[in-house]
Formats: C-alpha cells, structure tokens, sequence
C-alpha cells in the first residue's frame, strides 16, 4: 500500500504518528509524510533541523515532505497564523511536491487543529484517494473549553469547518468512545465513525533502563512525576495548589519532566509559592528517554480542566503511562478516569479538585511498595488488553487496506473494467 500521511507534526516532534509510520513501513508500506517544519512545542524551528534540514527528509523508512509554515511563537495570534499557515502552505504547495504520485490512501492525523483537514480533503480530490480521518481532539469543542475563542459566532464557523473537513472522509478515527457521538453531529451519516485509541510505544513497557541523572536523588521521597505538555488544559493550577497543600509533609515531591505554553507561568507561580523544595522542573526530553525518568516515580500523574470535551477525552499519555508499570493519579473527570477505575491501576478524583488530588497522593505515599506494585501490574495488564500496539495498527492497517481496495475497484468500475 502507497499511504500518504498528512499531519502539522511529525518527527523530530514528539507525537505518536511518528510510531505509527514506523510501523507501517516495517509491515512492508510504502509511506510517505506531507507535514511542515518542526516547532513543537518550543515555537521556534528546530536549531538542528534550521542547519541541515537534509537530515530531516526521512523517518525510520517513511519520507518526508515538509511545506514552509509560521512557526507557533508565542500568544495566540501566532498559534493562529501557525494553524493557517500550515494548512494553506500545505493545500497549495502539497499538491505541486506531490505531483505525479499515486497513493492509495490518504491518513489525515488530528491532535489539534482541525485545520490539518483541509490539505487532506484537497489531497483527497486531486489524488482521487480516500482519505481516513484520526481525531484526537475536537473543534470547536476545544476551542472554547480552554477559551481560546469564546464569541459564539466564531465557534459557528469553526463547526462549519468541522462539518466541511469530516464529510470529505470517508473513515473518521475517534480517539474515545465519548467521542463518536459528538462527531456524529458533524459528520455524513453514511460514512464510519470507529474507535481507535491511542497506544504505548513498546519502549515504554521496558523496566531494565537506568535512572535519569538529571532527577536528585532524595531517599524516602515520594516523588509524583506529570510528563508531557504543560498547556492550559493540564490544570496546573490545581496541580500547583495540591503542591502547596502538601507543603508540609517534606518526603512528597512533584517531578514535571515537559515544557509547552504554560511553562514560563508554572516556573514563576513555583517561585511565588515558595515551591522550589517541592516541585522540579526537568524541563522537555527525547520520548526515547522517559522511561528512565519513570524509574523516579512512586505515581505518574495525567490531569485535564473540568470541562465536558475533557471529559470526553482518554489523554494520550494514559496509555503510556500503564504500560510502564506505575501507579496512575488521574485529575481527570468522564473515561479517562474510568479507565484508571476500572483496571484498577491507581486512583482518580474529580477535575479541578485540588484537594482530593493532594488526599489521593498522601493515600498513595501512605501505601506500601507492594501495594503500588500491584496497581502498576494492573496498569500493565489493562495495557495488554486494551491498548496493545500491535492489534490497534493492525486495525488501523486493514482498515486502510479496504479503503484502498475499495477506491480501486471503483477506479475500475469507472473505467469498465471487466
């Protein structure tokens, strides 16, 4: 098979589409990446990328054709002209480096924007190929849960947008359950909404790797690590208010290995609350390398703003985070925290409620070693069972499959092919 995937992000940007075309051309695809340059989350390009950018042209066998974009900065008007930039650039120029190039199928990768959709539906067209749709984030949902827009009118057209995008699919991917309905609002009747999760990179199931250096070491500490983007729907103000309950039990600390838009905030908030003792900042590291920041950590915590899309959402750290074998504290609401009931890998309170997450980790501290263990070996069984690399990509690739066989028998049909 001959996919084209088009995506805002990919590798030396750490998202989980860059595991998934791995794959793919390990299971003998063909693929090749229509993406811009890198600049997330810093919001300025890749040093290393602006100094060779031949280096960057493949990715563990896929290739890789980037189109110029506005790289984010800082403020949303730049992330807007970040959004625009890319998919215009894309719609414009994709076609042109393409040209000449037949794909079978067309994979469009969603974490945000929605904008992403609109190269894909004209590569769609021009490549006469159809085109899967994976969301991991909805508009305008999304849009206005963080308050990024706010303006009904705005939210309005963007839901015209969304509408425009989804009916130009002909396989839309949603990323939770919750999610299907909402995008059935939008989308044509007749075309296939399925779940398809998120997944763990293998290396994260890995419990031989040394410890990372740059964590001090503390004995009797209990450390609860958050890794990942540090944006406006983490919460960390709810996060930073249980550090600050907890203040005075000097054995807790609070890891945060990751930067994002929020970074800058978080380091001066740590320094107005007198929270330097108790909370590190590690800053952002290769995803290559976070299972050895794992080994610090007596819980590994994924949060969300109390808000009904978020409720909606499985974040996509959850998955990694069961596979490496450690307790889940989850500030979450809806099915992401039903998922850590359930399996019976950690605990989970309410969203925004700073509180309960500061009771939830003196609960967990209190616990014995044993007792962890057990929940991270729930976490790693629920992993296996629910979120197994292997099986989801091989959903994923029959699915694309049929629809590149499907486009060629009806090229065929068109042509009066017996």
């Amino acid at each position: 098979m001959r996919l084209l995937v088009v995506s805002q992000y990919f590798w030396p940007e750490n998202f989980r589409i860059n595991d998934l075309a791995a794959e793919l051309v390990a299971r003998g695809h063909s693929v090749t990446v229509l993406t811009g340059v890198p600049n997330y989350p810093e919001g300025a390009v890749y040093p290393p990328y602006q100094a060779q950018p031949a280096q960057f042209a493949h990715h563990a066998g896929a290739r890789i054709v980037r189109v110029p974009m506005l790289a984010r900065g800082r403020g949303s008007l730049r992330l807007v002209l970040n959004y625009l930039s890319f998919a215009l650039s894309a719609s414009l120029l994709g076609p042109w480096r393409l040209r000449g190039e037949h794909f079978d199928a067309l994979l469009a990768y969603e974490p945000s924007p929605i904008t992403v959709g609109l190269p894909a539906a004209v590569l769609r067209a021009v490549k006469r190929a159809p085109l899967a749709f994976w969301v991991l984030d909805l508009w305008p949902e999304t849009l206005q849960a963080i308050g990024v827009v706010r303006a009904r009118w705005i939210l309005g057209l963007v839901g015209q947008l969304v509408r425009f995008i989804y009916r130009r699919c002909d396989l839309i991917l949603a990323q939770s359950r919750s999610f299907i309905p909402q995008i059935r609002r939008y989308a044509d009747m007749a075309t296939p909404v399925d779940y398809f999760p998120n997944w763990a990179e293998a290396l994260f199931a890995d419990a031989g790797v040394e410890r990372a250096p740059e964590v001090p070491l503390q004995p009797g500490s209990f450390d609860v690590m958050f890794a990942g983007n540090v944006g406006d729907a983490q919460d960390f103000p709810a996060i930073l208010d249980a550090a600050e309950r907890l203040r005075a039990e000097p054995g807790i600390r609070w890891l945060i290995v990751g930067d994002g838009r929020l970074s800058g905030w978080v380091a001066d908030q740590v320094v107005r609350r007198g929270l330097q003792r108790q909370v590190l900042l590690l800053g952002r590291h290769p995803v290559e390398r976070m299972p050895s920041f794992f080994r610090h950590a007596g819980a590994l915590l994924v949060s969300l703003k109390k808000e009904p899309i978020f409720a909606m959402t499985i974040p996509g750290k959850l998955q990694s985070y069961l596979a490496a074998g450690v307790p889940v504290l989850a500030m979450l609401d809806g099915e992401g925290a039903d998922v850590v009931r359930a399996a019976g890998c950690g605990l989970a309170c309410p969203a925004g409620d700073a509180q309960a997450l500061a009771d939830a980790v003196r609960t967990l501290a209190a616990m014995t070693p044993a007792q962890r263990q057990a929940m991270g070996d729930n976490g790693r069984r629920a992993s296996a069972r629910e979120f197994d690399r292997g099986l989801l990509i091989g959903q994923l690739e029959a699915q694309l499959l049929a629809l590149a066989g499907g486009a060629r028998g009806e090229s065929l049909l068109a042509r009066g092919a017996p």
